[in-house]
């Protein structure tokens, strides 16, 4: 991990137009109030410099410290909000998607104004967090994390945040982190449930941070998922579930900005916040991840085939404003995913037979094939494809 910056960057926000990354975007930051004399960081921090663990020390690492976040929805914008609050002094953040009306409900940085004008995340992230604490440098990317531009947009953080909604990304984010030594942590909530693990690969170079390594995604999940992933917008969501596992990620994050690696939890931890076990305890899981699996495609044999675009699922345009998916060797039972969407008062038409599914939603009309190829019809949009996939179809 390269080593923090002496001081937050003075400077500006970047922001990339959806679908386009690394382009700069045409948006703009609205205009700050005027506001009184800046707020002493003694002052804002004075609670948490009191706690032993942080103390003046940590609070000085954290204002050096550059965290990026990738997916701003639910956990990731409930994880936004603890690390700005809590001093970190550039956050990158960065997602693919808008504010629509159903994230209000569990997406705690964004407003009915937001969903009614469509804002892109990650964009309306920066602008509330200016709110509340205008003396850390927040950037705003609007872009699809994939290989050609993972690189450019992780390479100066420190930390690396999941907060996404899909397992291609996590899978990505993996091969990226291994192949540069820099630690990540894995976030996930659907339903009630919640879970985090935190990943710190091999150093591969000299480095002042002593970590000892742990397993990485791979290590325990060798594959991804076969057949449909529930989702949120399937299976719904807890607000809780969402809140405790960012909570949960946000602490483990403190630990290592404030160079407290040694405290960090090294298992995969989950809850199930609706559910008891037999002895009438919250229905909890924990496995370990202390140690690296020697045997792992990816840490252990440095094969990064995320990172080099294999598997991941072709896109290509088809024209009759139409987005085509390729998603091969994924079997679909149609029956279980038309019982999936069915419930969804937004979703409607839901029909299928041995050959295809098909459903609409809104101005779009997702026709499923066996394989888990699907043609999205009602936009051109390559990244707003990918989007309506990974929510509705799972990836």
């Amino acid at each position: 991990m390269s080593k923090p910056p002496a001081s937050p960057s003075e400077e500006p926000a970047t922001r990339t137009r959806l679908g386009t990354p690394g382009e700069q975007s045409p948006i703009s930051a609205p205009a700050a109030s005027t506001a009184p004399d800046p707020i002493p960081d003694q002052e804002r921090y004075s609670r948490q410099i009191l706690f032993p663990g942080i103390g003046a020390t940590g609070q000085h690492l954290l204002a050096s410290a550059h965290v990026a976040i990738i997916g701003v929805g639910a956990t990731g914008a409930a994880t936004a909000s603890l690390l700005a609050r809590a001093g970190v002094g550039t956050l990158t953040l960065i997602d693919r998607d808008f504010v629509e009306h159903s994230n209000l409900q569990r997406q705690i940085l964004f407003d009915e104004a937001d969903a009614r004008d469509a804002l892109p995340k990650a964009e309306a992230a920066r602008r509330k967090i200016a709110l509340f604490n205008s003396a850390i440098t927040v950037h705003s990317h609007i872009a699809d994390l994939v290989p050609a531009n993972i690189h450019e947009l992780l390479a100066a953080a420190h930390l690396v945040l999941d907060a996404t909604d899909n397992f291609e990304t996590r899978y990505l984010l993996n091969d990226y982190c291994v192949q540069h030594s820099k630690p990540w942590i894995y976030a996930a909530a659907i339903g009630a449930y919640a879970a985090t693990m935190n990943i710190l690969p091999r150093h591969t170079k000299a480095s002042t941070d002593n970590w000892h390594p742990t397993a990485c995604l791979a290590c325990i999940f060798p594959k991804p998922p076969t057949g449909p992933v529930e989702t949120c917008d399937t299976a719904g969501i807890l607000s809780t579930a969402v809140n405790l596992a960012a909570s949960l990620q946000a602490t483990e994050a403190l630990k290592f900005l404030t160079r407290q690696s040694h405290l960090m939890r090294r298992t995969l931890l989950s809850f199930d916040l609706w559910s008891l076990e037999g002895n009438g305890n919250l229905a909890r899981s924990e496995i370990s991840t202390a140690k690296p699996d020697p045997s792992c495609t990816v840490c252990g044999q440095r094969i990064f085939t995320h990172l080099a675009g294999e598997g991941r699922p072709h896109i290509t345009l088809c024209g009759r404003n139409s987005v085509q998916i390729h998603e091969h060797h994924r079997p679909v039972d149609f029956a279980a995913m038309r019982d999936r969407l069915t419930p969804h008062a937004d979703i409607h038409d839901v029909r299928f037979n041995d050959l295809l599914l098909r459903f609409k939603r809104g101005p779009h009309t997702f026709t499923l094939f066996p394989d888990g190829r699907a043609l999205i019809q009602g936009t051109t949009d390559i990244t707003l494809a990918r989007s309506l996939y990974a929510r509705f179809i799972g990836s």
